[in-house]
């Protein structure tokens, strides 16, 4: 199954869900995006990494398990981001020691912040992109200006302090993919990421 390169783009506050972040990945070698959300502990670890010169004075989790594994010769080469339900992402850890490799579960958010501390690529399945990527050409059925509904023009006017509508459940096919794809444009991943994930849920 053909494997997608991902970079690092930022990591940003949730805005509808207490003590989440976003953390926002991008395509190496392309255009989408895909929003993870995370809990707190894992966004520290993960922008720790990612700023090198900031070093804590003692251990944290990712950090000794990372001591642990150079300690007995064990290299993360790489992650794998390999499964999507239920807006939940799964990856693996492809391990090495004594030229034998291994694969462990992990979840996606530990095995990035093991994945930056090792200096080793991040992938995930191009089928799951596909479904759950974002790009700011996303297709949509609605022919209808955006200025004709109210309450989504609130919401992308000000992303970072309007919440979703309550009813949300109830839209229509069309009526999402428009949402989403303002969403997108303006880039508010996180709640684009909600979208999203109602929307494979209904099976659009």
């Amino acid at each position: 199954m053909k494997l997608i390169e991902l970079k690092i783009k930022g990591i940003s506050y949730s805005e509808t869900q207490s003590g989440a972040y976003a953390l926002i990945l991008s395509e190496a070698n392309g255009n989408r995006k895909l929003p993870v959300i995370i809990g707190g502990f894992e966004a520290q670890a993960i922008a720790i990494a990612l700023e090198e010169e900031i070093k804590p004075a003692r251990p944290l989790t990712h950090d000794l398990f990372k001591n642990f594994a150079d300690y007995f010769d064990i290299i993360i080469k790489k992650v794998i981001i390999h499964k999507l339900v239920d807006g939940v992402f799964f990856s693996n850890l492809i391990c090495e020691r004594d030229k034998i490799e291994e694969v462990i579960d992990a979840r996606t958010s530990d095995a990035i912040a093991m994945a930056l501390r090792f200096k080793a690529p991040i992938f995930i399945h191009d089928s799951i992109i596909k479904s759950a990527g974002f790009t700011a050409a996303i297709k949509t059925n609605s022919k209808k200006d955006i200025s004709e509904d109210s309450w989504m023009k609130k919401i992308v006017k000000h992303p970072k302090t309007n919440k979703l509508p309550e009813n949300i459940e109830s839209f229509s096919s069309s009526k999402l993919s428009t949402l989403l794809k303002k969403l997108v444009d303006n880039e508010d991943y996180e709640k684009a990421a909600k979208i999203r994930d109602l929307i494979l849920k209904k099976g659009f």
